[in-house]
């Protein structure tokens, strides 16, 4: 396995961290983007998602924080809001509860967050950032099975020179905007067709100047939306520099409004009184932005029987998911994570097929944040989910998650409200919460009764015990890496 040189395709977050990865073992890595990279912490144009809200997750805070030292403080001192102490409401159809942030955190935008990510690139010696270049095609060895370099096309001169780059490793992290598709099939491989869930999704973002005096008495609220009454959703938060956030998303075609009258009409439309008070008195920073979502798609690169060698992709590239969850970045930070650990492997035990099984390895991280995905969009009339296999476990899922989050909900459980929250951030496996022993004593709580009688209806149905009808219904997510509570106390 040579390591002179890697090529990143994409500066945006799942290319930087790839970039930080693999500048440890490769001799030069340059990123290209066809968009120029700000010297201060602006949006790019190649990222019309960067104006709406981005968080950390647990899972990602723990795997940033050790590919970039001191990232929280670097962060802060540079306007982010610290967010440890700070109070979260937390608004759904059954009620509501109040957690207060324990770690060490920050809130901040896409743009701030990038630029102190780049600061960090910028000053590893190897990394080499190349901005407003298209790559327009993949060089390869005579028979293709092998990717030996890029075609780049400029952006900035008006005869738009081509001129061509060599590597040993290409990635292509271009997110959404990816050709790997297109790529693959002007090369001859056969590329299967991808997953999709049609969400039409859309989000509206608008910012809002905190006065002096009324930072430290606002705290986060975030509002569920309830998919049977097809309610709009919104979360408020303070980013940086005295600066706060309010959105509103939806879906199936159930856009927020943009205009600014009718956007904080339908704030109030959702009647909450501490939303109301938190907003009063801040003064709106333009119009809110729209951004929209139609559908996700998932590429099932793993899946082919033959992949050139010296080409890999992540990130939005590989798999697309509803930025509601907030998953997106967690994700891409697991797949920097999964791509160090293939590398390290295949320098110290070099394997054939080592890309495919460097995109299984991914697939399989993949999966838990897709099947989350669907799980809970499916919820919502009007999403569709298509594909070669119908995903295991959804209905059953649906139902026990919706109990879950209404019995802690009502009796204000905070610590299985939490493990449901670190399941759906990415930080702990779903299987946490599928042992047969805890569906069986979640579902028999509550006064009703009726969860526990609509868990006996599914168990009859197939004439097997809890355990094995578990066991055949949810996915095992068995090659998926996760984190452990200890790892979350010690980060604290």
């Amino acid at each position: 396995m040579n390591t002179e040189r890697a090529i990143i395709i994409g500066g945006g977050i799942a290319g930087l961290l790839a970039a930080k990865v693999l500048s440890g073992f490769y001799g030069e890595v340059v990123i290209v983007d066809r968009d120029a990279f700000p010297r201060e912490p602006e949006n790019r144009p190649g990222t019309p998602q960067a104006y709406q809200p981005h968080r950390f997750t647990p899972r990602s805070r723990l795997i940033l924080n050790r590919m970039f030292p001191g990232l929280i403080d670097e962060l802060i001192r540079h306007g982010a809001h610290p967010a440890r102490g700070t109070k979260a409401h937390l608004h759904n159809p059954y009620g509501s509860m109040t957690t207060v942030e324990q770690s060490h955190d920050a809130t901040f935008s896409r743009a701030l967050f990038e630029w102190v990510i780049r600061g960090y690139i910028q000053r590893t010696t190897n990394i080499r950032l190349l901005g407003m270049n298209d790559v327009t095609h993949l060089q390869t060895s005579e028979d293709r099975s092998r990717v030996t370099g890029i075609v780049l096309r400029e952006r900035v001169s008006g005869d738009r020179k081509r001129s061509m780059m060599t590597a040993d490793l290409i990635v292509d992290a271009s997110g959404r905007f990816s050709k790997a598709v297109q790529w693959l099939n002007e090369l001859g491989y056969q590329v299967p067709r991808p997953e999709r869930l049609k969400i039409d999704l859309g989000y509206s973002t608008r910012r809002y100047r905190i006065p002096a005096g009324r930072k430290d008495e606002l705290d986060t609220i975030r509002i569920e939306g309830d998919p049977f009454a097809a309610t709009h959703a919104g979360a408020f938060s303070i980013i940086e520099n005295d600066v706060a956030e309010m959105v509103l998303w939806n879906l199936n075609g159930r856009y927020p409004s943009t205009e600014p009258a009718l956007f904080e009409q339908e704030i109030r439309q959702l009647g909450n009184p501490l939303l109301n008070d938190a907003l009063r008195g801040l003064e709106p920073i333009g119009q809110p932005r729209g951004f929209r979502v139609l559908e996700l798609s998932r590429q099932h690169f793993e899946q082919m029987p033959q992949w050139p060698s010296g080409l890999l992709v992540m990130g939005d590239a590989f798999c697309q998911l509803d930025p509601v969850y907030g998953q997106g970045m967690t994700l891409a930070a697991i797949e920097a994570e999964v791509l160090e650990e293939c590398i390290r492997r295949q320098l110290e035990q070099p394997r054939p097929r080592f890309e495919l099984e460097t995109l299984q390895r991914l697939q399989d991280n993949i999966e838990v944040a897709w099947w989350l995905n669907v799980v809970s969009d499916l919820r919502w009339r009007g999403v569709e989910h298509s594909g070669a296999q119908p995903l295991q476990g959804v209905t059953f899922a649906q139902n026990y998650f919706d109990h879950i989050l209404k019995w802690s909900t009502e009796n204000a459980n905070h610590e299985i409200l939490g493990l449901y929250w670190l399941i759906n951030s990415l930080f702990l496996s779903p299987q946490e919460l599928f042992h047969a022993d805890r569906v069986a004593d979640l579902m028999a709580a509550g006064g009703s009764g009726e969860a526990k009688q609509w868990l006996d209806r599914w168990i009859e149905e197939s004439d097997r015990p809890l355990v094995e009808r578990l066991s055949r219904a949810i996915p095992s997510f068995e090659g998926a890496a996760f984190a452990t509570l200890d790892q979350l106390m010690h980060s604290s």
